[in-house]
């Protein structure tokens, strides 16, 4: 019988985003790679964490009786995390998330949310992106990857077209959630195997937030992409094939 996956994409992004990943893993492994909510052919749904939990949950539905791997890429592990935080592990056999921390906005006590940010200057993306969307997706889609003009499967420029097909008032309204959210409660509580990664050159999160989750969660262990940034699906394609498919050799009986 097949492995069961699902691949939950970043936003601003798209299911397809994991198309050559799927490939690359063959016919051992039943993927599915959602638009989530917001999010291409799913733009007319309400864009919300909580519409993605939902999501998450009718997709698992699918495979009832069998022990799906999650896969959350940035806000995709946000998503999945909001999920358990709902519902628990239940249906998910294991976890693996990229390059996403628990809670964006940095604090005093809180030195893992996104690099080089503080509160204040988060309500300043926040602003600029409801007036500059254009100029703001030339930032979004340069921290992308570890070299400033993408990968070969997926440039700068590419990225940032991808960007532009969706709706920006649905973008505006998930980032709201996402600079909002504090999942890091949520972390304790997963208690399936739980694959952390993170992009040893991302330019997004420091690999502390990684670090943190991988520590808290009580089956966790810890991968690093050594040559990624914030994509490594993208930018380390065999790699990520490879450590998909160890991974649940390992986690899922």
């Amino acid at each position: 019988m097949a492995q069961p996956v699902l691949f939950l994409h970043g936003w601003t992004m798209q299911g397809a985003i994991f198309d050559d990943a799927i490939t690359r893993l063959g016919p051992d492994y039943d993927c599915a790679a959602p638009d989530l909510p917001g999010h291409g052919s799913a733009a007319h749904q309400p864009a919300t964490l909580d519409a993605c939990a939902e999501m998450i949950a009718d997709t698992l539905g699918r495979w009832q009786g069998t022990n799906p791997l999650v896969v959350g890429w940035s806000m995709g592990a946000a998503a999945a995390w909001h999920y358990i935080g709902r519902y628990g592990c239940s249906g998910i056999g294991a976890l693996m998330t990229l390059d996403m921390s628990p809670r964006i906005r940095p604090a005093p006590d809180w030195p893992h949310g996104l690099i080089g940010q503080t509160a204040s200057s988060i309500a300043a993306t926040t602003e600029r992106l409801v007036a500059d969307w254009d100029g703001a997706t030339q930032g979004i889609a340069a921290t992308m990857f570890a070299a400033p003009d993408g990968t070969a499967g997926l440039s700068r420029t590419q990225a940032r077209d991808l960007i532009l097909t969706q709706d920006r008032e649905q973008m505006h309204r998930l980032w709201r959630d996402l600079v909002a959210m504090d999942e890091r409660p949520v972390i304790d509580r997963i208690d399936c195997p739980y694959l952390v990664c993170s992009g040893a050159k991302s330019r997004v999160y420091p690999a502390s937030a990684a670090d943190w989750i991988a520590q808290h969660a009580p089956d966790a262990r810890r991968h690093v992409f050594e040559n990624s940034g914030h994509s490594p699906h993208l930018e380390e394609p065999d790699a990520f094939a490879r450590i998909v498919r160890d991974f649940t050799a390992s986690a899922i009986a």
